[in-house]
């Protein structure tokens, strides 16, 4: 599966079956989903190193708990009075993290998504539906985190961004699911698998 997909990165043209499809996509997006998590590791565990050390040379600013909780598992909770924004992580390395494993994301399903949605008897232009969502939301997210107010236009502007991203990946979704055409159609022959 994964040597079928990698050597037609690069064709956009003919179809895919469903059965193809799916497995390569949940492998891509898992991947992405990995990636960026084990890449976004590191800069949560430094934030949270200045919390506990802020919490440490302030104990009148700073209240540590840690302990069993409710459940068998432990908790450790770190809650600073005031506005420290020199706390805050730098959202910068994490925006760019995101937008590294998007963009990984969309060079390798890129091709198949095109083929599957040819299959269905749609262009693949479809494909292009949540782009101009996701590129305003990683423009101006950005922007978002480097106010050191809190613009409460943008924010909402970002989140109806966000849900206009969601919808539109729905409808994506809904229609690389759907049973390809039966027969030939204008993109080529069905596909044998």
């Amino acid at each position: 599966m994964i040597g079928y997909h990698l050597v037609r990165m690069a064709k956009f043209s003919g179809r895919e079956t469903r059965a193809r499809f799916w497995p390569w996509a949940g492998v891509v997006v898992g991947l992405a989903a990995v990636g960026g998590f084990v890449a976004v590791m590191p800069m949560t565990l430094a934030s949270m190193a200045k919390m506990r050390k802020f919490a440490l040379e302030h104990p009148e600013q700073a209240t540590i708990t840690s302990g069993l909780g409710t459940s068998a598992q432990g908790h450790y909770e770190i809650a600073i009075e005031g506005h420290h924004p020199e706390l805050m992580p730098d959202m910068g390395p994490f925006v760019a993290v995101l937008e590294g494993a998007m963009a990984l994301l969309i060079v390798l399903i890129a091709a198949a998504l095109v083929r599957r949605l040819h299959d269905t008897g749609r262009s693949g232009a479809w494909g292009l539906l949540p782009l101009p969502f996701l590129l305003f939301g990683f423009s101006q997210m950005p922007v978002l985190f480097a106010d050191p107010g809190f613009d409460t236009r943008l924010f909402a502007l970002l989140f109806l961004n966000n849900l206009c991203y969601l919808g539109t990946l729905g409808v994506l979704i809904l229609l690389l699911a759907r049973s390809g055409s039966l027969g030939d159609n204008r993109y080529g022959a069905r596909p044998s698998d």
